[in-house]
């Protein structure tokens, strides 16, 4: 295949560019199937550290390793060539120094071939960021709720739902767009605040449980899908998947049982002498 007729995959600078426009669409995806369907349609596939909760059953999102993020990161942007793939850092590869930050997201855009790195923090990483960025890797930020801290948050609150709250996670906001963020993921903040938050900055933010108003929507694909069970307030089904799973898979072990699977059109005959 030339080169000419393979699809153009979006780039950070794509992404920035649309401040303002058509609301942007991402969705996260840890695996190629899906990343092949979430392609078809969204601007930014996500590889989340969320994948510990949604694919290794963990508690939380901190004991994600940079391994597991590579390895699904592969996977995603391998099947994956319009959309920008972007990959969470997970929490303690980045927040020692910038030198940390800058080796850990080297390696995973190298092992990866993914387009960006996401990381969460406040004004305190505003310096992490623009030592990446100068470096030549973009960076998705992302303020709010963020899960990584849930151990200092005291578990998965919305913010920013007290006025008093606003100014201190406005400036985060503030912080990290001047460091040069290409975008920024806004999550589980007072809906007014995001819009507050979208007014100010000049790189799209990405909400996630915040406000229409953002430049673009993230959510949880397995969340959105029915797979996953009890989900957040700010997720919308779209779908069963589960139920369906459940039922195919309850048929199948009847169909096993009463000996009416494998039927005659899913086993071999021999070859006629």
């Amino acid at each position: 295949m030339s080169s000419q007729n393979r699809t153009t995959r979006l780039t950070s600078l794509d992404i920035r560019g649309r401040k303002g426009g058509e609301p942007l669409v991402a969705l996260t995806a840890y695996t190629a199937p899906m990343a092949r369907i979430v392609d078809e349609v969204a601007e930014i596939t996500l590889v989340g550290d969320s994948l510990g909760m949604v694919v290794y059953g963990l508690d939380s999102t901190v004991p994600v390793t940079l391994e597991m993020m590579s390895l699904h990161g592969q996977a995603v942007t391998r099947a994956t060539t319009r959309s920008l793939v972007v990959i969470d850092m997970p929490f303690g590869s980045y927040e020692e120094s910038r030198e940390q930050a800058f080796r850990n997201a080297a390696r995973l855009l190298k092992e990866t071939g993914a387009g960006a790195v996401k990381l969460e923090g406040s004004l305190r990483m505003a310096e992490t960021v623009r030592f990446l960025v100068e470096r030549g890797v973009p960076v998705m930020g992302h303020v709010g709720l963020t899960p990584q801290a849930v151990n200092t948050l005291g578990g998965y609150k919305a913010q920013g739902r007290s006025k008093a709250e606003w100014p201190a996670i406005i400036a985060d906001a503030m912080a990290i767009a001047d460091a040069g963020a290409f975008s920024l993921v806004v999550e589980a903040v007072a809906e007014p605040l995001a819009a507050e938050i979208t007014g100010r900055i000049a790189i799209p933010t990405i909400g996630i449980g915040a406000s229409a108003i953002c430049d673009g929507q993230v959510l949880v694909l397995d969340d959105m899908l029915g797979l996953t069970g009890r989900v957040p307030k700010f997720v919308k089904a779209y779908g069963d998947l589960a139920g369906q799973a459940r039922e195919a898979v309850q048929t199948y072990a009847a169909e096993v049982r009463s000996r009416q699977f494998p039927g005659e059109q899913h086993v071999y005959a021999l070859k006629a002498e």
